[in-house]
């Protein structure tokens, strides 16, 4: 009886442990595991647009006509929620100097915690090609005094306005429809005018449902800002008869208000554009070239010539943007 019970034990637990065996087999081997591509940190964004009018803060680097721009840009990810990047940009403009192109670089980090997204940053504004435009008042040794004279306002210019920036800002995400950010620019050579700048800006953006265009793949967005320009004390080559060690530039506000089209990579931007400045303060800064008149006189602008560059605007921007990792896969 006991043998009985002992064969009859043992060919159970074999059963059973066959029968485990077979299942956990299943379990393992019914499906292969999923492969994981490997993960590519680096990504490059690039691309061009094309406006009636460049304006930078307001105030037109274009003479008020078209202006175009390309830019390149390789990312790297260090993890989701962590982005290093470096970049170049190119722009046609038309300063009193003769300049005709701006050539920038910039670097810096893009940390996000959640909804929040920060950028810190250098950025080089580069204006090769200058010629140095001197009139009557001024000099201060940097040109040789009368060599060129930029009619009619007889405005003058160094041949060399390229500058650099620190750069801050903060983005936060609302939800889907709603984006607003701050920033803030500093320059402690603003143009190398010898004036220090500080910049300080708030923006906001508003996204269209995409149900609004149906399936046609066209987005729309309303996005506006409002900034303020801080400006420094010239050195003596902008300087005039009353203030010859140089002249405090106007510190002026600045503001946008548009709309824009999305399309694929390509946006349609068209947007109003002002700023607070007085035609006379306007020429003081700027040094246009094509500034006229006599009746626009400021502390800083003796002469009464007046500019455009810094008026009442409308603009339209065409733009493509791409990414490496998204649009060339």
């Amino acid at each position: 009886m006991k043998k009985v019970v002992v064969a009859a034990s043992a060919v159970l637990a074999m059963g059973i442990t066959t029968a485990s065996a077979a299942d956990l087999g299943a379990k393992i081997y019914k499906k292969a595991p999923p492969i994981v591509a490997a993960y590519d940190p680096w990504d490059i964004a690039f691309g061009a647009s094309i406006t009636n009018n460049y304006l930078f803060r307001g105030v037109s680097q274009s003479n008020n006509r078209p202006s175009v721009t390309a830019y390149f840009e390789p990312r790297y990810n260090v993890n989701k929620d962590l982005q290093l990047y470096i970049g170049t940009s190119a722009s046609s403009i038309s300063f009193t100097n003769r300049a005709a192109l701006e050539i920038d670089g910039y670097f810096g980090i893009r940390p996000t915690f959640g909804a929040a997204a920060f950028d810190f940053g250098f950025w080089y504004y580069g204006y090769p090609g200058g010629q140095c435009i001197d009139g009557v008042v001024g000099g201060g040794g940097v040109c040789p005094v009368g060599s060129n004279v930029a009619f009619p306002a007889l405005n003058v210019m160094k041949k060399d306005v390229s500058f650099y920036e620190g750069y801050a800002k903060f983005n936060y995400t609302f939800n889907d429809y709603f984006t607003m950010g701050v920033s803030d620019n500093y320059s402690p050579n603003f143009l190398n005018t010898g004036a220090w700048g500080n910049y300080a800006a708030v923006t906001a953006k508003a996204i269209a449902p995409t149900t609004w265009f149906g399936s046609s793949g066209i987005g729309m967005y309303a996005s506006g800002e409002f900034g303020r320009q801080w400006l420094g004390t010239s050195d003596a080559f902008y300087g005039t008869a009353a203030f010859p060690n140089g002249i405090k530039y106007a510190d002026y506000n600045t503001w946008n208000i548009g709309v824009g089209f999305t399309y694929k990579v390509f946006t349609l931007d068209l947007r109003y554009s002002d700023t607070s400045l007085s035609k006379g303060d306007c020429n003081a800064f700027t040094s246009d070239f094509t500034a006229s008149g006599v009746t626009n006189v400021t502390a800083i602008n003796p002469g009464g010539a007046g500019s455009n560059w810094c008026g009442a605007t409308g603009i339209v921007k065409l733009s493509a943007d791409l990414t490496a990792m998204q649009n060339l896969k």
